[in-house]
């Protein structure tokens, strides 16, 4: 018998001692379930040829030719990564819909000794579950966002808060962007569906009781979407705002963006993108800033010239509290999480 999921929490008391993933690995690549082993029946080439003779030639030749790839896929797991694995291994495996990449592999498996079982409905099952949880389950948790002009350091207050013990939900880390038009890390962002994979599972270790805090984004970070639950509370969210010296922001984001620093041929592309709202001779000289090792000018330039202009046009709430902070030191940070914490709760 498959073995059924009915909600994200089975996923954290699985009566098994493993979860194997026997997509392709560009199917792994784009989500999976978290810990899954991949162990691919048939590798992006193998999938795509045994597809394109299912669909255009003869759906016999198609499973046969399958059938002899997974066979010899197969073997070459059971040599590697599985020769370390004892008998009392208890595997749940999975492909796209429960059927037969996952099915001849849990076959195999069973065959050689090990108590498999098959993930009934495979990825897909698994998928609606986390679609369930973020695109129709409403957010228990009260919100309360940490908002600031750029450079006033709300990711690490955010980590502040954490390490004073409150609820925290970092949507940059997890979306691997730091938020702004420099928000690129220079590695890629995940998947929407990977992204969404990750927020699920933290959200779904929330305490319903207590406030989460998240930083104040838009409703896209770099390429990925934040999903419609989570977004429609941080809009209702009670709001925080962060404000600090220049000099203050200015060295908070020298060191921030010092793999930007380090490469500065990552700048040229991001100025591209300003010379629409600042002319080209502006951003020409800020290329030039770029070119001498000005980085200071050109951060404080870039906050009162581009950003700050276009957060104070952002529309400020009744209710926000505004929070100034005289530096952006790790000590001024813990104070202020102190203080929020004092305010919101823990």
């Amino acid at each position: 018998m498959p073995y059924g999921l009915t909600s994200l929490s089975d996923l954290s008391a699985l009566p098994f001692t493993g979860v194997v993933d026997v997509r392709s690995p560009a199917e792994y690549a784009e989500d999976h379930i978290p810990g899954a082993l991949n162990l691919p029946a048939l590798d992006n080439e193998e999938r795509a040829e045994v597809g394109t003779l299912y669909v255009q030639t003869d759906r016999f030749l198609a499973r046969r030719v399958g059938a002899a790839l997974l066979a010899r896929n197969a073997a070459a797991h059971l040599e590697g990564p599985l020769a370390q694995m004892g008998p009392d291994w208890r595997p749940l495996v999975y492909c796209w819909r429960g059927g037969q990449r996952s099915g001849a592999f849990t076959t195999i498996l069973k065959q050689v000794g090990w108590q498999a079982k098959r993930l009934q409905d495979g990825y897909r099952a698994y998928r609606k579950l986390v679609a369930r949880a973020l695109y129709e389950t409403p957010l228990q948790s009260p919100v309360v966002l940490i908002d600031g002009g750029t450079g006033t350091a709300t990711t690490r207050l955010l980590a502040a808060l954490a390490a004073q013990g409150a609820q925290v939900v970092d949507l940059e880390g997890l979306a691997n962007h730091r938020g702004s038009l420099f928000g690129g890390t220079g590695t890629p962002q995940p998947a929407q569906k990977g992204f969404e994979t990750a927020l699920a599972f933290v959200l779904e270790g929330l305490d319903a009781t207590r406030p989460l805090y998240v930083e104040a984004e838009s409703s896209k970070i770099g390429q990925i979407n934040l999903p419609p639950q989570l977004w429609k509370s941080m809009r209702a969210g009670q709001r925080v705002r962060l404000s600090a010296p220049l000099e203050a922001r200015v060295g908070h984001l020298l060191v921030a963006y010092e793999d930007m620093l380090a490469a500065p041929e990552r700048f040229g592309p991001v100025l591209d993108k300003l010379v629409r709202f600042h002319g080209h001779e502006q951003v020409d000289a800020w290329r030039a800033m770029v070119a001498t090792g000005a980085y200071g000018q050109m951060a404080g330039e870039l906050i009162t010239r581009h950003y700050d202009p276009r957060y104070t046009r952002s529309a400020a709430e009744a209710n926000d509290v505004n929070l100034p902070l005289k530096d952006l030191s790790d000590a001024s940070l813990t104070r202020a999480a102190k203080q929020i914490i004092g305010q919101f709760g823990g």
